[in-house]
């Protein structure tokens, strides 16, 4: 990035990231900046792609593979997976593996796994890793830009980490949903016209989609933008009895983007931002790991294709 973000407008994105549908005039109010500024540099940040604000669909279940590739093939297989409507990041790694992508679904992954990612070109090879629990989604990851209180005010829906997907909306919510896909600021009105639905219905529909975990609204910042040009997934392998404890712990570090409990040949699965190389050894060889862990594999995230659902330019 050519200019570096400056206080109020990191401030802007991390209220997004709180409340992606609040209003500039509730922003401004929240964090007491004048509403036309807020405006300003709040439709900047959202112009020039440093902030997206999206919805994402739940699913019944969901999974990460890692998928080995053919030589010189990664880029193929990176945009054939991420062009795939059930996967919501995609990232290009060093390691072992070439590409990790998380995949969500409901009822049976039979024909997803024995058929279609095998198929996908360039795809040679793949490990898959059901997810058994998040213990923090990129929903719930801040820029630490906001005190405890200007968080708690812009706070409108909790940051899920578990839901009860209902797997067979009306043709109408699923139109809405299409519709915050696209753009999760979109206003009432917008969506009004666009389901032929009225402004009071469609209003209600986004208030049950929310609250009863159907979709979450996400700020989608891409790390580098906002100094954290260093991301590396940790494959963790702990005891069984560390599960709960080192996920929680880890949850709550502010490095950590996402972290969930896997089934696999590790436990959990970390995603850390940080400024430098220096940081992210800091973070792995921190003594408040204590003796919870017993391995660590560490893969360096070369390209996001796509996040929170969305593609990303490149």
């Amino acid at each position: 990035m050519e200019k570096e973000l400056g206080d109020a407008q990191r401030r802007i994105i991390a209220a997004l990231q709180v409340d992606g549908r609040a209003t500039w005039r509730k922003i401004a109010a929240v964090l007491d900046m004048p509403e036309r500024s807020v405006a300003r540099h709040g439709a900047w940040l959202l112009e020039n792609g440093l902030v997206t604000v999206a919805a994402i669909r739940h699913r019944e279940h969901s999974m990460l593979v890692a998928c080995s590739c053919a030589p010189g093939t990664g880029r193929i297989a990176s945009e054939a997976l991420s062009a795939r409507e059930d996967t919501s990041f995609s990232y290009q790694v060093t390691g072992r593996e070439d590409l990790i992508v998380e995949l969500h679904y409901t009822g049976d992954a039979t024909d997803v796994l024995s058929l279609q990612l095998p198929a996908t070109p360039g795809v040679s090879a793949m490990v898959v890793y059901p997810i058994l629990k998040y213990f923090k989604t990129i929903r719930g990851w801040r820029l630490g830009s906001l005190n405890a209180a200007e968080e708690q005010a812009l706070r409108k829906d909790p940051d899920r980490t578990s839901w009860k997907a209902v797997p067979d909306l009306s043709s109408k919510d699923e139109q809405i949903i299409a519709a915050l896909k696209e753009d999760g600021r979109a206003s009432i009105e917008s969506v009004a016209r666009r389901v032929a639905m009225s402004e009071t219905s469609v209003a209600r529909r986004i208030d049950w989609l929310l609250h009863s975990g159907q979709i979450s609204i996400r700020a989608l910042v891409e790390p580098a933008a906002v100094g954290l040009p260093v991301e590396a997934l940790l494959w963790v392998s702990t005891t069984p009895s560390q599960i709960e404890p080192l996920g929680q712990r880890l949850a709550a570090r502010p490095e950590v983007r996402y972290a969930a409990a896997v089934a696999g040949d590790c436990q959990l699965v970390v995603d850390v931002t940080v400024a430098n190389q220096a940081e992210l050894y800091k973070f792995i060889s921190d003594s408040a790991w204590g003796d919870a862990m017993l391995q660590v594999k560490t893969s360096l995230v070369v390209q996001a294709r796509k996040r929170g659902g969305k593609l990303l330019a490149i």
